[in-house]
């Protein structure tokens, strides 16, 4: 049904595919993210994309990967897409030597319950980045063998 692959943002056209989603799912004049830097994903229904996400190397938080942005098309929402593009890019940290993956919420009480299903705990960054009601999310990452 759905499918998910990391991409190459060296790719002019899969830089476009990520700069249209946002636009779509971001529709409140969100700033787009940088999507030269660190690792994304796309989420397909066929040929489609319906949902990306990305992590950065985190500026706040040593050894740590931030995830920038995770979004899906609404049609789309409901279908655990933030949950598999979050384990995606969890598995990419680990393989990149981070301990840690951190984010943050404003207002959105989804991504925050998606973020506890998912084990990461609250916590109050030294140097808080965004908006002053703000949550901000932390999961320490366990190394998992291959087999």
């Amino acid at each position: 049904m759905y499918r998910i692959r990391e991409v190459d943002t060296q790719d002019d056209e899969v830089t476009d595919s990520l700069a249209e989603l946002h636009d779509v799912i971001f529709c409140d004049g969100t700033r787009a993210p940088d999507f030269e830097q660190g690792h994304w994903w796309i989420a397909f229904r066929g040929a489609a994309p319906i949902a990306f996400a990305g992590v950065i190397p985190s500026t706040h938080v040593a050894n740590a990967g931030y995830l920038c942005r995770v979004g899906v098309v609404m049609p789309h929402c409901g279908h655990g897409l933030q949950v598999r593009l979050t384990r995606a890019l969890e598995a990419r940290a680990r393989r990149t030597g981070w301990s840690t993956i951190v984010s943050d919420t404003t207002d959105n009480r989804i991504s925050a319950n998606n973020f506890i299903r998912q084990g990461y705990r609250l916590f109050e960054p030294a140097s808080p980045w965004a908006w002053q009601h703000t949550l901000y999310w932390r999961k320490e990452l366990v190394w998992k063998s291959p087999g």
